[in-house]
């Protein structure tokens, strides 16, 4: 399952402030729809709680009055008698049901006019009795739910003329809160409506607020994805910019002035590395041929025998050994001459089909093939270098399949998008893991000859022209080189 916390991370910067802003409204209007509901129920708790303290005292004091007009003796005993009509004009006038227990929580008069006899009405339960006895203020009040309704009963001693408990006197309270509900129900409508409104407010205020913020933000994040070190980078101007939004840009401008300056430098010590790399690696090679033949001259100058009557044999297979190593020489420094040598700066329009089909005809291998799906894509390039990149392409195909029983070699060429795709396959050794990374470097090769000058001479022509090369390949299965060359604009 997706984490809630990494989606939201993956949104953009205009996202994340637009939702957060609604976010804040939503979360404000449940809290403050919450705050009302606990502020209604609170204030309806303290409502019905005064309004029962005011019931029994005005109770008790009714009560108080009957026991100082009555003719009865004030006893337990006689607290039926004494209450027999009165206790129904006292609910009557008072408009709250009571009822009357002895010390014992046993029943002995109701306001009912038809009191049920059960167990639960006629005698109290012993923990009320308890409380009533241990609460400082002798009263107690007992608070549970029935029947889905908050349901409250007081409970007080009556006393007599002496101050000495006599009875207890109970005023069972359901609360009523059908019209508070009511009320609720009405503000929480009202208050729905003005969230509503509210919302679509905040909608309209949060999708112009994250607009405006990340305006320039986007303008900075465009410029810094143009950046490169190999050119030339614009500054950026941005009118009336935030003081957050104006530092960001016054690091950016002074980055691309550094910039420059360190790609400047960057440029020249790359070149002068590269040379001074290509000429150990020249040096290195024209020393390789330099002493066999060292060792040759020497050789033939201590047996050298004019007398000899194979001389002339052996003259001539001392010429052929140098006549090899200054072959060999030779193709060191022609290599060396290819690879330093820039693609010309007059291009021509040409059609690549063409000029590849050109380049495969000096191969004589009959497992080399060419496709493609179209007769003419053009492109604007040197002839001369296009020629090139194949050739190298090929010869290394070439030489990767000579172990293999049934070598191939395809050479395609098709369009792609704005580019035309050129690519060499074989299904020779491939390339190891190891040195996929060094592949289009001057001085590598993993032959035992030859200064591996010819992908880095071929990648050399293709990023000259705004191109890309790349490959894919599985050791023992093949490897696909694809060129990808910028078509000639109509």
């Amino acid at each position: 399952m997706a984490n809630p916390g990494l989606l939201l991370t993956e949104l953009s910067l205009r996202s994340r402030i637009f939702i957060s802003m609604i976010l804040l409204v939503v979360i404000a209007s449940i809290l403050i729809a919450g705050i009302t509901i606990y502020q209604y129920h609170e204030q309806a708790k303290d409502y019905h709680k005064a309004r029962l303290e005011r019931k029994e005292e005005q109770v008790k004091q009714s009560v108080e009055y009957v026991l100082r007009e009555t003719t009865y003796p004030v006893t337990t005993e006689n607290l039926p008698h004494i209450f027999q009509m009165e206790i129904y004009r006292i609910a009557n006038v008072q408009n709250q049901r009571l009822n009357i227990y002895d010390l014992e929580g046993q029943l002995l008069k109701s306001s009912r006019p038809k009191f049920e006899q059960d167990s639960v009405s006629n005698c109290l339960d012993p923990y009320i009795l308890n409380s009533l006895e241990a609460s400082p203020t002798k009263r107690f009040v007992d608070e549970k739910v029935v029947a889905g309704d908050n349901y409250r009963a007081s409970y007080t001693y009556i006393n007599d003329h002496k101050f000495k408990p006599i009875g207890i006197l109970n005023l069972p309270y359901y609360e009523d809160d059908s019209m508070s509900n009511m009320e609720l129900r009405e503000f929480l409508t009202r208050l729905a409506g003005v969230y509503v409104l509210m919302l679509f407010i905040a909608i309209g205020l949060a999708y112009f607020i994250s607009t405006y913020i990340t305006r320039s933000l986007q303008t900075v994040s465009d410029m810094l994805g143009k950046t490169h070190l190999h050119r030339r980078n614009e500054k950026i101007y941005i009118n009336n910019p935030s003081l957050e939004i104006k530092k960001l840009v016054t690091s950016y401008n002074a980055m691309i002035d550094e910039l420059e300056q360190s790609a400047v430098k960057l440029a020249r010590s790359e070149r002068e590395q590269a040379w001074r790399e290509m000429a150990k690696q020249v040096a290195h090679e024209i020393k390789n041929p330099l002493t066999p033949m060292r060792l040759s001259v020497q050789s033939f100058e201590r047996k050298f025998d004019p007398t000899d009557p194979d001389i002339e044999h052996k003259v001539k297979e001392f010429s052929k050994t140098l006549i090899q190593q200054i072959d060999t020489m030779s193709s060191i420094a022609s290599a060396f001459s290819n690879f330093a040598e820039m693609p010309a700066q007059q291009n021509e329009t040409l059609n690549v089909v063409k000029i590849v089909k050109l380049a495969l005809d000096i191969f004589n291998e009959e497992y080399i093939h060419f496709i493609s799906e179209e007769e003419e894509i053009i492109a604007k390039m040197d002839r001369t270098q296009l020629i090139r990149v194949v050739t190298n392409l090929v010869k290394n195909a070439i030489q990767a399949v000579p172990e293999v029983e049934s070598p191939r070699i395809l050479v395609s060429v098709a369009s792609e998008n704005q580019y035309v795709k050129i690519c060499v396959a074989d299904n020779g050794i491939g390339i190891e893991d190891q040195y996929r990374d060094k592949i289009f470097e001057p001085k590598f090769t993993t032959k035992s000859s030859g200064m591996g000058l010819g992908l880095g001479m071929v990648k050399n022509i293709v990023e000259t022209y705004q191109g890309s090369i790349e490959f894919t390949s599985q050791p023992k299965k093949g490897t696909v080189f694809t060129v990808k060359l910028p078509k000639a604009k109509p």
